[in-house]
């Protein structure tokens, strides 16, 4: 994976992959905030895609992020606390082990940062919040073989 990145005016860049490009334009949306959004985005495609791979449908979804950074600079991650919503076929076992497939195994953002961030999430489906405030394992991914996938390419 290749992106470029290319100072247009101001402080706003183009950013370049080998598919497509867009205009990161700081301070309206901070490099910060984008790279949150890519980490929930990780995610979210894989509560819609992994379901679809079992034959049920997910609806609704929407993940919300809430970041605490260190003071002070570089200001890493200290925590994050992911919000799970969205209504499926699939009961709540299911659901549940959706989330953790993405959070354990499948999001490589996530486990990217996994080792030094303190990552915390809660789920509500159909309607239900079925966990709350759960804390991810720390430290390395999994080592579960789930199966392929189909993903967003990386």
């Amino acid at each position: 994976m290749k992106v470029s990145i290319s100072h247009q005016d101001g402080m706003k860049f183009e950013a370049k992959t080998a598919k497509s490009s867009f205009v990161i334009d700081c301070p309206v949306i901070t490099p910060v905030e984008y790279f949150l959004a890519g980490i929930i985005t990780c995610s979210a495609t894989d509560i819609v895609l992994i379901p679809k791979n079992q034959g049920k449908t997910v609806t609704d979804l929407v993940v919300d992020g809430e970041v605490v950074r260190a003071e002070p600079h570089p200001a890493k991650f200290d925590t994050l606390h992911l919000t799970y919503s969205f209504n499926s076929d699939g009961d709540d076992i299911t659901a549940g082990r959706w989330v953790m497939a993405s959070l354990e195994t499948y999001c490589s953002t996530i486990n990217t940062i996994r080792d030094t961030t303190k990552i915390t999430y809660s789920i509500t489906h159909n309607g239900n919040l079925i966990k709350e405030n759960e804390e991810m394992i720390s430290g390395g991914g999994s080592n579960i073989d789930m199966g392929e996938i189909e993903a967003c390419p990386s």
